[in-house]
C-alpha cells in the first residue's frame, strides 16, 4: 500500500483510537496489541474453527506437537519428471482450463488451440494461470455440497501462447486479449455420476477482466491521488490484474490481492516520484500494455498507478454486483 494511503488512513482512523499519551510516531498496532489480547484472539479463532468444522478442532490452539494419526496416504517420491503425480488412491483431472467458456448464456465461444480466439471471446472464457480458488456451495441440506460456484483468479498471462504469433507484431488487439485473460472467473460446477463437471450455461457465470469497472471502498475512495481524467471522482477503477492468492470471507465473498501491478505500467524516461521509486515503477512495463493503452503510460496518466495494488472483493453469488477494491479492511 502506498505511503500516502497509510498517512491518509491514519488521519481518519488510527489517531482517533490511539492512546493519547503517545506521540504520533508511537501510535501503531504494537501499542495496543498486548500479549493478553493476542491470546484472546487466538483462543477465539479456535472457537470459531470448532463451530465451523466440528468439535474435532476444538483444541487447535494447543495442537502443535500433539500426537495424532497421520493423513494416511503413501507419499510421492521426489523426482524431476514433467508429470503430475498424486498418491495411490487419488485422482487428478482438469475441471476448468484456460480458454474454456465460463458458461455465460449466449456467449460460450469454443477454445481455439492455435491462439486465434479474439479478445471478446477470451473475455467470456477462463483466463490464464489460476492462482487461488474457493468453492461456494449452492443450496442447503444433503445435496447442498453437490452444486456450487468455483471462483478463481488469473495472475498473469503467457503471451507466447495467447496469440497466434506470440509476441511478434504487437498490436492493440493483443493488448486487449491479454487484458481479457487477466482477472477473475466464476464457474458453476456440479457433482455428477462421472465426477465434478462445469454447468453451462449458468446464471452465475462471470468473467472480471482488466477492463471491468470496480468500485473503490475505504478511506482512499475519492482521494486526489486516485483521480484521473477518465474518473475525476476517484471512485471507479477499470479492471484488476496480477491477482495473487485468494480467501473466503465469513460473509461469503471472495478476496484476492493485486500483487505485481507496478510491472504493468511504463514510466518512460522521466524521473520517478518517491512513491514510484519505492514500488520500482519500470521505464517500460513488461506487459507492453502502455504501447496501446494510455492508462498504463505513467507519463500521461500518473495516478492510474495508484489505483492498483489493492485487495479486491467479489460476490460470486451476484453476477451483477461490481467488484470492490478494498483500501482498508
Amino acid at each position: 500500500m502506498s505511503k500516502f494511503f497509510h498517512q491518509y488512513a491514519a488521519r481518519h482512523a488510527a489517531d482517533a483510537a490511539a492512546p493519547q499519551n503517545l506521540s504520533r510516531a508511537e501510535r501503531n498496532i504494537h501499542a495496543v496489541s498486548t500479549a493478553e489480547r493476542r491470546q484472546v484472539l487466538k483462543l477465539s479463532m479456535g472457537a470459531v474453527a470448532a463451530a465451523m468444522f466440528g468439535t474435532g478442532l476444538g483444541g487447535c490452539a494447543n495442537a502443535v506437537g500433539a500426537a495424532g494419526p497421520l493423513l494416511g496416504f503413501k507419499g510421492i517420491a521426489p523426482g524431476t519428471g514433467d508429470a503430475l503425480k498424486v498418491p495411490d488412491g487419488y485422482v487428478a483431472r482438469a475441471l476448468t482450463r484456460w480458454g474454456d467458456p465460463v458458461g455465460i448464456a449466449g456467449n460460450m465461444p469454443a477454445f481455439k488451440l492455435d491462439g486465434s480466439n479474439t479478445a471478446a471471446e477470451q473475455a467470456a472464457q477462463q483466463g490464464m494461470h489460476h492462482d487461488g480458488m474457493h468453492y461456494y456451495p449452492l443450496g442447503t441440506g444433503a445435496d447442498g455440497s453437490k452444486r456450487g460456484l468455483l471462483a478463481t483468479n488469473h495472475e498473469y498471462v503467457d503471451d507466447g501462447l495467447l496469440h497466434a504469433d506470440g509476441h511478434l507484431n504487437w498490436t492493440a488487439d493483443k493488448v486487449r486479449k491479454s487484458q481479457a485473460s487477466h482477472g477473475l472467473s466464476v464457474v458453476e460446477i456440479a457433482l455428477t455420476q462421472t465426477g465434478w463437471q462445469p454447468v453451462r450455461p449458468s446464471k452465475f457465470a462471470r468473467r472480471v477482466t482488466a477492463n471491468t469497472p470496480h468500485r473503490v471502498g475505504g478511506p482512499a475512495a475519492g482521494h486526489p491521488l486516485m483521480r484521473t481524467a477518465a474518473d475525476p471522482s476517484g471512485q471507479t477503477i477499470l479492471g484488476t490484474f496480477a491477482n495473487c492468492a485468494a480467501g473466503q470471507t465469513p460473509w461469503g465473498t471472495y478476496l484476492t490481492g493485486e500483487e505485481n501491478w507496478h510491472d504493468y505500467f511504463a514510466a518512460g524516461e522521466r524521473p520517478l516520484t518517491a512513491d514510484e521509486a519505492r514500488w520500482k515503477l519500470p521505464k517500460r512495463g513488461w506487459t507492453r500494455w502502455a504501447e496501446f493503452d494510455e492508462r498504463f503510460d505513467a507519463t500521461k496518466n500518473p495516478n492510474e498507478f495508484n489505483r492498483f495494488g489493492w485487495v479486491v472483493e467479489l460476490d460470486p453469488m451476484d453476477p451483477t454486483a461490481a467488484p470492490v477494491k478494498r483500501t482498508a479492511l
